[in-house]
Parts: structure tokens; C-alpha cells; sequence
């Protein structure tokens, strides 16, 4: 069973429905025992940093995470899920779960592209990943294929070691971060077409065992 993190926070009947058209039995839940008895975790999310860290504490779901994490369950991280599994974020000036080091910063505004002029904030649309390293999750992603995004904040991890994928939009920001059995894109898999279900299956079918 795959446990899609209930906090308040949005996002999550898509995700559903994406596991389940995938043929992954899957829950919507804030039940801390039926989350760390699942095989793997989904944590989604949209919205501000500070309510959802605050829901995810009131629930003791910060506290699960965490175990989960410790206990080297496959997590996937997608949107708000990407930034608050940092230390913390410019958002609200949040301090977050600190699974991995780093911080979330805020878009420069203005922000510009060479092609484009100024462009918009939030980042809402279609982009490509530059992959930077191999991951079990990313196989079968090719340098075409796009995703969707929509976000005013990315997350910037303290060292490399934790970037698996870079886009750009205006600057090149890190938008595939992992570490361990933690692995978390700053677009929505589940609202990507085909190459966003490949990386949903790809991770219902990973054993949580990356090189990093």
C-alpha cells in the first residue's frame, strides 16, 4: 500500500488517481500507524510553507515523516512536498522538516530570460529537467520530455550531492532533489502526461536504494 499524506495541503486526489489508473493500490490518510506501515510514502502538497508546516505538526505528521525517513522508506516529495523536506524556507520564514540541508528561496523579481523578457512569477507551466545524475525514479526520462510547474519558490539543497535535476526559468534553479530513499520534484508527476506517470510508476515499483 502506497500512503498519500493527508495535511490539508491540496493536490491529493490527482495523485490518487494517477497511482490508481498505474494499477497501485493506494490511501489518502493523516493515520500515523497506517503511514509508517505503508511501503512507500507520497508526500504532495500546495500552498504556503508556514500553514503546511504547521498542520503537519499539529497532526504529528512531521514526526512520521521523519521516522519514515530514518527508516529508509521510498518517499516522493512533489511540489510544496519538494521545498518544506528542507531546512527552511523564505516562505512565511518557515523552518521546515530539515530532511536534507538547504533552503527554499523566493523567484528574483524582476526575473528575465535572454529569449523572453521578463517573465512571469509564479512559474506556471511546461519546462524541461536537465538531469544531472541517474536515478532509478528518472529512468526512461528523456532531455525532451516536460512538466508542469507552478511556483513562486524552489528549493536550493546546501551541497550538489542532493541535485538530481535542473530546470531553468530565468536562472537554473534545482528542480529534482534526493537523497537516500528520498527522492522530490518541484512539478507535478501526476499532472505531466506520460512522462510524469513513468516517474510515479518508476517510484511504486523502487526499493528505496540510491547511491547518494
Amino acid at each position: 500500500m502506497i500512503a498519500i499524506i493527508d495535511y490539508r495541503a491540496g493536490n491529493l486526489k490527482s495523485v490518487e488517481r494517477a497511482l490508481r489508473r498505474l494499477g497501485f493500490p493506494c490511501c489518502i490518510t493523516q493515520d500515523r500507524e497506517e503511514i509508517l506501515a505503508s511501503e512507500r510514502i507520497v508526500f504532495p502538497g500546495v500552498g504556503a510553507a508556514g500553514k503546511a508546516i504547521a498542520d503537519l505538526r499539529r497532526l504529528g505528521l512531521d514526526e512520521v515523516l521523519i521516522q519514515g525517513f530514518e527508516a529508509h522508506r521510498p518517499i516522493l516529495g512533489i511540489c510544496l512536498g519538494a521545498q518544506i523536506i528542507l531546512d527552511r524556507s523564505e516562505e512565511n520564514h518557515t523552518q521546515c522538516l530539515g530532511l536534507i540541508a538547504g533552503e527554499v528561496r523566493l523567484f528574483p523579481n524582476p526575473l528575465y530570460s535572454e529569449k523572453e523578457g521578463r517573465l512571469k512569477i509564479p512559474h506556471m507551466g511546461w519546462n524541461g529537467v536537465h538531469l544531472v545524475k541517474r536515478h532509478p525514479v528518472l529512468e526512461g526520462i528523456t532531455p525532451t520530455d516536460e512538466f508542469y510547474f507552478v511556483h513562486s519558490y524552489y528549493p536550493v539543497p546546501a551541497s550538489d550531492r542532493y541535485v538530481i535535476g535542473t530546470t531553468r526559468y530565468g536562472i537554473e534553479f534545482p528542480s529534482i532533489i534526493g537523497h537516500n530513499s528520498l527522492i522530490a520534484m518541484q512539478f507535478h508527476p501526476e499532472k505531466s502526461g506520460a512522462p510524469g506517470l513513468k516517474i510515479l510508476k518508476n517510484f511504486c515499483e523502487w526499493d528505496g536504494r540510491y547511491a547518494e
